[in-house]
């Protein structure tokens, strides 16, 4: 039967689990179930627990191994599920030699290997050859966080912050190109804070000029989430100037209220995100944000909530991706006064319909327009500015083409 990966959360997880499954595979393994789990909210621990339960009654012989953030972070609550071969933590779960060992009967490879994640100090780049899955491939450059947002309960499934050495990057970025990917997006858990532990301290913005340098037959560069107030100098230089790196970021905004900002220990206020994204759209006018918004953080009000609302049209926000909150044992948000759960769907839905608003605006935009359209798998594509494209199956996925938009649905562009 193979190796079968199943990636919840971030894109982060598809580069780990492109690795993961290469290892595995080379080691041998066969009737092997990955989950690589995310622990960004209780409802992604939630669906990866049922979803194990699932994968068990459709396959009783094989073995199921969990990873990733959720495993990392309570490693005891999958071991108790009777469905679970192995348990293996963050550190371990991209090696080779651990699926080298988990396929060996006479290595006696403990249920659970889960090891302290904040013990970890470098980062090794995962040479990840092909994205078979994938039309963009993903790399990874910068791993954990130093930040303690009250919310968040990543840094204790990542560790803390470390980078992959520059030269390591483009040489993965350039093999990615020869293999056949014409887009890359640089991935990590905080992108802007690259190169703090690497000698020099280069930052993300002298990265993204070194492989634009370096890897000349590379057609398109995007970045995944940044934190914006963050962004230096060359970075901002590079987004004005250096047309291959794609008109678009998705920036960690999270609310749109001062107080809850504080409250959250973010390191950016309303006006902060306000004036960031003008400032791009005078140097790329052609550039589309995206944004992760929470929705009923504790102590959250519905004078704050508006001002979360109003975010999305004051910034000019294209895409939204919106959380509703969800406390996670051991921050210092769950200890906060928390908001009503149905107020929390109701605020969730009001911030999703404004972001169907918003959407439908950026598409109409970019109708009559000719856009040059990465091709994905299933009939769609991506203009540079990350907006889906319905092109039908007329077109080779991993292709670039230049099209007319002639129509949008309110989800889609289409040719």
């Amino acid at each position: 039967m193979g190796v079968e990966l199943v990636t919840f959360g971030c894109r982060l997880n598809v580069v780990e689990s492109e690795a993961m499954k290469q290892a595995a595979e080379a080691a041998g393994q066969d009737d092997l179930i990955i989950i690589n789990t995310c622990a960004v909210t209780n409802e992604a621990v939630r669906q990866a627990r049922q979803t194990i339960r699932k994968l068990k009654r459709e396959r009783p012989l094989a073995n199921i191994v969990v990873t990733g953030c959720a495993a990392q972070i309570e490693p005891e609550r999958f071991a108790a599920m009777a469905e679970v071969s192995n348990v293996i933590g963050n550190e371990s779960k991209t090696k080779p030699d651990t699926w080298a060992s988990l396929a060996d009967p006479t290595h006696g490879f403990e249920r659970v290997r889960v090891s302290d994640i904040m013990a970890v100090k470098e980062l090794t780049p995962h040479l990840v050859g092909a994205f078979e899955s994938h039309t963009r491939s993903f790399v990874e450059i910068q791993n954990g966080c130093d930040h303690r947002c009250t919310f968040c309960i990543i840094p204790y499934g990542r560790g803390n912050s470390r980078s992959v050495p520059m030269g390591a990057i483009t040489e993965q970025i350039a093999k990615l190109v020869e293999a056949g990917h014409k887009e890359a997006v640089l991935t990590g858990v905080d992108l802007t804070s690259y190169g703090a532990d690497l000698p020099g301290v280069p930052k993300l913005g002298a990265l993204v000029k070194a492989i634009l340098r370096y890897v000349p037959d590379l057609k398109r560069l995007r970045l995944s989430s940044i934190d914006s107030v963050e962004a230096d100098d060359v970075l901002i230089d590079a987004i004005a100037t250096e047309q291959r790196l794609m008109p678009h970021l998705h920036l960690s905004l999270q609310s749109g209220d001062d107080l809850i900002l504080k409250r959250m220990k973010r390191r950016h206020l309303r006006d902060d995100a306000i004036r960031f994204c003008n400032d791009i759209r005078k140097l790329r006018p052609d550039i589309a944000f995206g944004a992760d918004i929470i929705a009923g953080f504790p102590t959250e009000t519905e004078e704050m909530f508006q001002h979360s609302l109003d975010l999305v049209d004051e910034c000019g926000l294209a895409f939204l991706h919106v959380f509703p909150y969800s406390p996670r044992p051991g921050t210092p948000a769950a200890k906060m006064p928390q908001v009503k759960g149905d107020v929390i769907k109701e605020r969730a839905r009001r911030l999703r319909d404004k972001g169907e608003v918003a959407l439908r605006q950026h598409l109409e935009k970019l109708v009559g327009t000719q856009q040059e359209i990465l091709v994905e798998r299933g009939g769609i594509g991506r203009t540079p500015c990350f907006t889906p494209v319905r092109v039908g199956n007329g077109f080779e996925a991993g292709t670039l083409t230049t099209l007319p938009i002639r129509e949008q649905d309110g989800s889609y562009l289409t040719i």
